[in-house]
């Protein structure tokens, strides 16, 4: 196994990912770490790192992005490359610089995936919510996504739109990466890990889901503004940057989140209006074996629903105000963005 971390300035948390991918326990893992044009100490870890650990850890160098690629595509894109032309090996995983692993996250996952027969393998992260504003909106979107995509139905291969890719935890066969022609054919696509789930599906390939609390675990940003600041880059793109979309999708959130709270205080609303907030409550508790936040914040439910749609509304509103996306310093053209996200919903 192949496991390819790509990182652009992610000094403080790098190492402590690396060498928990050092520290599992099945040895036949090697790890490629791909410094994407950091201006920070991301590159001198990976080399102290590649030095401490040999033949278990590569340092690649990008010092520059070429012309219509997104840095993490194309850092990824280099590592899977190298890694099939030196090692060719059975299977690829690819995680972010900020997930930490359990010593038998891969051992374990690999069985499953062998087991289940799995051309492409997802391990859902454990999220870690350390302030009350993160922990509000994480339960609230891992809720919502459970509506999105039906994790239930990824598995059934007729079930073409309920595909699944994670950044923290993708793992592929070789031979299907290969097929599908990898990162080298998205180029400049944002949500790179759910357009590689839905290629997946879309060919036809066996994909495949487990849920297990705290055997990978990423904290994502610090604070609910640093969550909705993330959500700048990806809101927008995951409607394909199309403002009609993300709009309908809003007033639709709005309509299921938020109206119910209304329709609870007048009485000829108030029993289906407390149905849904109940049904919205049990999705709380379902949901925080994965989560480990507290369904106490199923309170908060509406809360998390208005800022959902500030962030969704406010990544539009950027991008086409600065007509792109700028991130991790690097400016990408809507044009470009929207031209890759065309190509890939065909």
């Amino acid at each position: 196994m192949a496991v390819v971390v790509p990182a652009r300035d992610e000094a403080a948390g790098v190492a402590a990912c690396v060498e928990s991918l050092i520290g599992q326990d099945y040895e036949k893992v090697w790890i490629v770490g791909v410094d994407d044009r950091s201006t920070d100490r991301t590159g001198a870890i990976m080399d102290a790192l590649a030095q401490a650990h040999g033949a278990r850890f590569e340092a690649i160098h990008i010092a520059s992005l070429p012309a219509g690629w997104l840095g993490k595509t194309n850092a990824m894109a280099v590592a899977a490359r190298h890694a099939i032309a030196t090692r060719n090996p059975d299977w690829l995983l690819f995680t972010d610089a900020d997930v930490v692993f359990q010593p038998d996250a891969l051992r374990r996952s690999l069985a499953d995936a062998t087991a289940s027969r799995a051309d492409h393998f997802i391990v859902l992260p454990t999220t870690l919510a350390k302030t009350v504003g993160e922990a509000l909106l994480l339960a609230y979107l891992q809720v919502i996504g459970m509506w999105a995509v039906r994790p239930w139905r990824v598995t059934d291969p007729r079930a073409i739109r309920d595909a699944i890719g994670v950044g923290a935890f993708n793992l592929v066969r070789s031979t299907a990466y290969q097929r599908l022609g990898g990162f080298d054919t998205m180029p400049m696509e944002i949500l790179e890990d759910l357009t590689l789930g839905r290629r997946v599906k879309r060919a036809g390939l066996r994909q495949r889901m487990a849920i297990a609390p705290g055997m990978i675990s990423l904290h994502w940003a610090a604070g609910l503004r640093g969550i909705v600041g993330g959500l700048a880059k990806n809101a927008f793109a995951a409607f394909g940057f199309n403002a009609a979309l993300l709009v309908s999708a809003a007033a639709g959130m709005i309509a299921l989140c938020l109206a119910p709270v209304a329709f609870v205080t007048i009485a000829g609303t108030r029993l289906p209006a407390a149905i849904a907030l109940a049904s919205v409550a049990g999705l709380y508790v379902l949901t925080r074996r994965s989560t480990r936040i507290s369904p106490v914040y199923a309170a908060l439910f509406p809360v998390g629903a208005a800022v959902a749609v500030y962030a969704m509304l406010r990544s539009m509103r950027i991008t086409l105000r600065d007509g792109g996306v700028t991130w991790r310093g690097t400016f990408y053209p809507l044009a470009d963005l929207r031209r890759n996200a065309d190509k890939n919903a065909k």
